[in-house]
């Protein structure tokens, strides 16, 4: 099968009309097995040490609240009507016509989330939001926006999953990102989707003078496939832009997931981490650095982690277009070196003992910069995953 029979869709073979408005108090209504799907997707159901909540379901906003002054959280919809369309945003990064999975998704909004900051809030907390499906061969398609206003900061957890009866789904996610002058977003997305579900999201980000974006990207669990390349322009002066994704390819998944940085002025800096592991899918990690200003600099690095048959593809690309521009990438793909299973074995591991504490190590998520109990959020689904892996 090709590359691109594997990435194509068929949309009419989902359902994106119909289906109940669900309104929702409080986040442990929803039945105990999908609070667990939920918290495997980084979501806190008790809303602690969190600065408001989006949850979407199927087809409607179900829960949307703000819990902190400084930081505002409508539904896409509600923010369309409040703000007269939102001219600035609303498909302002994002082209409408990129493909098949962008025009359905402006043919059909659902909701989203629209998040904005006031300017110069410290937003202490996370902000979290959570894209659910709940139902067989249901078509999401959702539109978010986050703008963060200048010199404000916020951290945003978004969390994707199905229900734990879902076996097939379709997400098509329309993301524009847009810090202002001085601004700092920390981006982090769990998917814990199942193994028939396909996921289309489409993100671009646009950071002006001095701004900071930070992406943190955790997939562990299986899924069918994932065509993913967020990309980010750092349009001002001083503007910074980091992605760090770990990746995990179980058999039968298909990701393609990358990142690519745009450093359209001086003094700009852009860094791509990625750590992808394969236990027989394939994984293909496109990354790209383009620089079209000096000074600027940039890094792009993945490792992968071949532990069964399976493929993985680095596909490390930079681009300079001005004299002085720094860019450097490093790229490796291989298996666990024997030696060093052979040297934790020395002392006192089994091989498999051995082997879970490399690939623990390898998906190591410490330069997230999570918060603690997201962290250990994520170090228990990188433990139940490693018993899918061995």
């Amino acid at each position: 099968m090709s590359q691109l029979d594997k990435e194509k869709v068929k949309l009419e073979e989902y359902v994106f009309s119909g289906g109940e408005k669900i309104e929702l108090q409080d986040l442990r209504e929803i039945d105990v097995e999908d609070q667990e799907e939920l918290e495997l997707a980084g979501v806190d159901v008790k809303e602690e040490e969190r600065s408001g909540t989006y949850l979407h379901l199927n087809h409607t906003k179900a829960v949307c609240r703000s819990k902190q002054e400084g930081v505002e959280i409508l539904d896409i919809k509600d923010a369309l009507d409040k703000y007269d369309g939102l001219p600035e945003y609303f498909w302002k990064a994002v082209d409408k016509d990129k493909d098949e999975y962008t025009r359905k998704a402006a043919e059909v909004v659902h909701g989203g989330y629209f998040i904005r900051t006031k300017k110069g809030a410290k937003i202490k907390e996370p902000v979290q939001s959570c894209l659910f499906i709940k139902g067989e061969k249901i078509g999401q398609s959702v539109h978010n926006i986050i703008v963060v206003e200048e010199d404000s900061e916020v951290h945003i957890i978004t969390g994707c999953a199905t229900s734990h009866k879902v076996q097939s789904a379709l997400h098509l996610g329309i993301s524009e990102f847009y810090v202002k002058k001085g601004g700092k977003l920390t981006f982090t997305m769990v998917h814990n989707w199942s193994e028939k579900v396909e996921v289309r999201p489409r993100t671009v980000g646009i950071v002006e003078e001095g701004g900071v974006f930070q992406s943190n990207y955790i997939l562990l669990k299986p899924v069918k496939s994932v065509q993913s390349f967020p990309t980010i322009y750092l349009n001002g002066k001083g503007s910074i832009a980091r992605f760090n994704s770990i990746l995990v390819a179980h058999p039968g998944s298909y990701i393609n997931s990358g990142n690519k940085i745009v450093l359209n002025a001086p003094d700009t800096r852009g860094e791509i981490i990625s750590r992808a592991i394969t236990t027989g899918g394939e994984l293909i990690a496109p990354g790209v650095i383009e620089a079209n200003s000096v000074p600027a600099k940039g890094h792009l690095e993945c490792k992968g982690l071949i532990l069964s048959d399976g493929i993985i593809h680095a596909i490390p690309e930079l681009k300079g277009t001005k004299e002085g521009v720094e860019l450097s990438h490093e790229a490796a793909v291989g298996k666990i070196a024997q030696e060093e299973i052979e040297y934790l074995m020395a002392r006192g591991l089994d091989e498999d003992e051995a082997t879970s504490t490399i690939v623990r190590g390898f998906l190591n998520v410490d330069i997230m910069g999570l918060p603690k109990k997201l962290k250990e959020s994520i170090d228990k689904i990188i433990s139940e995953t490693e018993k899918d892996m061995f």
